[in-house]
């Protein structure tokens, strides 16, 4: 065999495998678009029961869009009082098969209401006084399995958050501890 052809069968032999292994390291293309699941911590503080939907992809990125639902139970003079919280977020997806990093950031809207204390005859008394809207402003920074063609994911991150001044506070407040749990579906 002459050292051209040689040369020449060496050269396509790892063209081949370097196309091959490039080949199985692209990223697959999402057709399960959309997500619903239920999140505990988050963005929500608590829990909240949410819809998702892929909104972009393009190789290893993938933009995903979430609103949620959540009630927090406020209990004042003896009963309890269900203020709606909706979490809004953007998440960015990196990865090309089932294992993401994923970013976020979001904002999440509710009512909270305000309590006044007082002490009558040794006892604390708490009455509730208006309701006002309050936000917190979180961010995600978390790991999510998720496969391309759908079916069951989750995801697990670290989601601190910022609380914006509202009607009672003129100052931001940090929350540097917090983190969330996402079990869903994708279809």
């Amino acid at each position: 065999m002459s050292p051209k052809f040689k040369s020449a069968i060496i050269s396509a032999l790892v063209f081949a495998i370097s196309f091959s292994a490039s080949a199985q390291k692209e990223a697959k293309t999402f057709t399960a678009k959309k997500m619903i699941f239920v999140e505990l911590g988050g963005n929500a503080g608590q829990y909240a029961f949410n819809y998702g939907n892929l909104f972009y992809q393009k190789g290893a990125l993938k933009v995903i869009g979430n609103l949620g639902f959540s009630l927090w139970a406020n209990p004042i003079e003896g009963s309890t009082i269900w203020l709606p919280v909706i979490p809004l977020e953007v998440s960015a997806l990196l990865g090309k098969r089932t294992h993401h990093l994923e970013l976020g950031v979001g904002i999440t809207p509710y009512l909270e209401s305000q309590v006044n204390s007082t002490f009558e005859s040794g006892t604390l008394v708490q009455t509730r006084g208006p309701n006002h809207l309050a936000a917190i402003l979180p961010f995600r920074i978390g790991y999510r399995y998720q496969k391309p063609e759908g079916g069951f994911f989750f995801r697990i991150a670290y989601t601190p958050f910022f609380k914006l001044p509202d009607k009672f506070r003129e100052d931001w407040s940090f929350q540097p501890i917090h983190a969330g749990l996402g079990l869903g579906w994708s279809f």
